[in-house]
C-alpha cells in the first residue's frame, strides 16, 4: 500500500465521520435516542482510522503508486469503508447480524440498493437516512476511483474531462475537488428541486442522496406511496436523469467559454438515445395512462437505479434488463458497460464487416459528428470488458442457480448485481427475499456487487499482474 492510497482512504473515513455527525444532529433534532450511540461510535472510529491514515509518516510508505496500487486502493476500499458503515445497524436494536449489516452497507456503498431490512415503518428515520447517507458516500467515492485510474482509459474519455493525457497527483486532487463541490451542489439542487414538487422533506433528502448516487434504496416500501400522482412520477424521472449524463455536464455548460464540441461528445449521443427510446415506448407502450410510469422504469434502467412502480408490463422485462446493462454516461454514478463503449464497438463490427465486403472503400474510424476516432486497442479493452462481464454472468448465475433460485431468477439477479442495479417490478424480481438466502449467496453478491462496481477493465489488469508475472 502506498502513501496516497492510504490518504485517499482515509478521506472518505473522514467524510463517513461527518455524515455520522449529521445523523447525529437529525436524531436528537428529531429526538430518536434509540440508536443514538451508535452514530456517536461510528463517528469515532470513522474519525479515528481517517486520521491515523492522514497522521502516517511519508517514509513509512512507497510515495509512488502504480496502476496496480491504485486498483487494490478503490478494491480494498469496497471492503473496508463499508465495516464502519456497518456500526449502526450491527449495534441498532433491531437485532441485525453482522453478516447482514454487512450486506446491507456493501450494497449501499456500491449503489446496489439490495437489502436485507422488510417492511420499513418498524425502523426510525435515522438508520433509513444512513442507508441513505451510504449510497451517497459510495457514489462519491465511485466517481473518484475514475479520476483515480483515469490512466487506463483511452484518450476520447479523458478529452470528456481535460485536454492532461495523464494525472499527476496535483491533477487528480483538482479534479476530485471540483467532483466533489459539483455532487455536493446538485444533491443540494435535487433535495430543493423534490421540494417544490411537495414532497416530504424526509423523502426528498432521502431521494437526493439516492438518486445523485444512482443507489437503490427508498425511504419507504412502496414508491407508489410518495408518488401519488403522474406529476411526481415524471419529476422523479427527470430528476434521475442527472446520475445519467455526465456530472461534469453542468459545470461545462456553466463554463462553456474555451470548451471545444468534444467536451459534450457523450452526453449529446447520450441525449439522441434517450429521445429514441422515449419516442418509441411513447408510441407502442401508452395505454392505459401508464406512460408516466414506463417512462420512470426506462430512465431508472438507464441510470442503473432501479426504482419501479407496479403497474409495469411484464413482457417489457427483457428490454429494461438491457437498458440496463448499457448504462449511462461514463463519468456519471450509474454503472452498466457504459453506451459510448457499445457504440464504439457497434461501428467497428459494421465498419469491418463492410470493408471486408467491399475491400476498395476507405475504412473511416472517426465518429460521427465529433472529431474522435478509436483506436484498436481501444476497441479491443471494450470487448475485454464485455467478455468479463459474460464471465461473471455466467459464473455468478451457476452460483445463484445451485442456491436454489431458478435459471429465469438467477439470470435476472447476477445481471442487476452486475450492473448495481435494485431489482423490482421492472425486472419482475421484487419479492426476492435476500434476508433469507443463505450465508454463501450473500457474500457471492457482496463480492459481484463490488466487481461490478469496479470498472471490469480492471478486473483483467489484476489477473495479469498475479497470473502473468512476465
Amino acid at each position: 500500500m502506498s502513501y496516497f492510497g492510504l490518504r485517499y482512504l482515509g478521506v472518505f473515513f473522514i467524510i463517513l465521520s461527518f455524515l455520522s455527525f449529521i445523523n447525529i444532529i437529525y436524531s436528537y433534532y428529531f429526538k430518536f435516542y434509540l440508536n443514538l450511540n451508535n452514530y456517536i461510535i461510528s463517528l469515532f472510529v470513522s474519525l479515528f482510522i481517517g486520521t491515523i491514515l492522514f497522521l502516517i509518516k511519508k517514509n513509512t510508505f512507497n510515495i509512488k503508486i502504480d496502476i496496480y496500487g491504485k486498483i487494490i486502493t478503490v478494491i480494498l476500499g469496497y471492503i473496508t469503508i463499508p465495516i464502519a458503515i456497518s456500526i449502526p445497524y450491527f449495534l441498532s436494536i433491531y437485532n441485525i447480524s453482522f453478516l447482514d449489516s454487512y450486506f446491507e452497507a456493501i450494497s449501499g456503498f456500491t449503489s446496489t440498493g439490495f437489502t436485507t431490512f422488510d417492511n420499513l415503518k418498524k425502523y426510525d428515520e435515522s438508520i433509513i437516512l444512513w442507508r441513505a447517507s451510504s449510497q451517497w458516500v459510495g457514489g462519491l467515492y465511485f466517481l473518484f476511483c475514475i479520476i483515480l485510474l483515469i490512466d487506463i482509459f483511452d484518450n476520447n474519455l479523458k478529452k470528456s474531462l481535460t485536454n492532461y493525457l495523464s494525472f499527476n497527483t496535483s491533477e487528480i486532487i483538482k479534479q476530485s475537488i471540483k467532483i466533489f463541490l459539483l455532487y455536493t451542489i446538485l444533491t443540494l439542487i435535487l433535495f430543493l428541486f423534490y421540494e417544490i414538487f411537495n414532497f416530504r422533506s424526509f423523502v426528498s433528502l432521502n431521494l437526493a442522496l439516492s438518486v445523485i448516487s444512482s443507489g437503490g434504496f427508498l425511504p419507504v416500501d412502496s414508491l407508489s406511496s410518495i408518488l401519488d400522482t403522474n406529476i411526481k412520477e415524471i419529476a422523479l424521472s427527470l430528476s434521475m436523469l442527472i446520475s445519467f449524463f455526465s456530472i461534469f455536464l453542468t459545470y461545462n455548460l456553466v463554463f462553456l467559454k474555451g470548451r471545444n464540441l468534444n467536451f459534450f461528445q457523450e452526453d449529446v449521443y447520450l441525449f439522441f438515445y434517450l429521445l429514441f427510446l422515449t419516442l418509441a415506448l411513447f408510441f407502442f407502450f401508452n395505454y392505459k395512462n401508464s406512460f408516466s410510469s414506463i417512462f420512470l422504469s426506462l430512465v431508472s434502467s438507464i441510470t442503473n437505479i432501479g426504482f419501479s412502480m407496479k403497474n409495469i408490463p411484464s413482457n417489457l422485462s427483457i428490454f429494461f434488463l438491457i437498458l440496463v446493462i448499457i448504462g449511462g454516461s461514463f463519468f456519471s454514478t450509474s454503472s452498466g458497460i457504459r453506451f459510448l463503449k457499445i457504440y464504439a464497438l457497434f461501428k467497428f463490427s459494421i465498419n469491418n464487416l463492410i470493408s471486408h465486403a467491399k475491400p476498395k472503400n476507405i475504412f473511416l474510424d472517426k465518429s460521427i459528428i465529433f472529431d474522435i476516432s478509436y483506436k484498436k486497442d481501444e476497441i479491443y479493452k471494450y470487448f475485454l470488458s464485455i467478455l468479463i462481464f459474460l464471465i461473471s454472468l455466467f459464473i455468478l448465475t451457476s452460483l445463484l442457480s445451485l442456491s436454489g433460485l431458478s435459471i429465469n431468477s438467477a439470470l435476472k439477479l447476477s445481471i442487476l448485481t452486475l450492473m448495481n442495479t435494485v431489482n423490482s417490478s421492472t425486472y419482475g424480481l421484487e419479492n426476492l427475499n435476500f434476508s433469507s438466502m443463505t450465508t454463501i449467496t450473500k457474500y457471492c453478491l457482496m463480492l459481484f456487487m463490488v466487481i461490478g462496481r469496479v470498472e471490469l477493465i480492471t478486473v483483467l489488469i489484476i489477473l495479469k499482474k498475479f497470473l502473468f508475472k512476465n
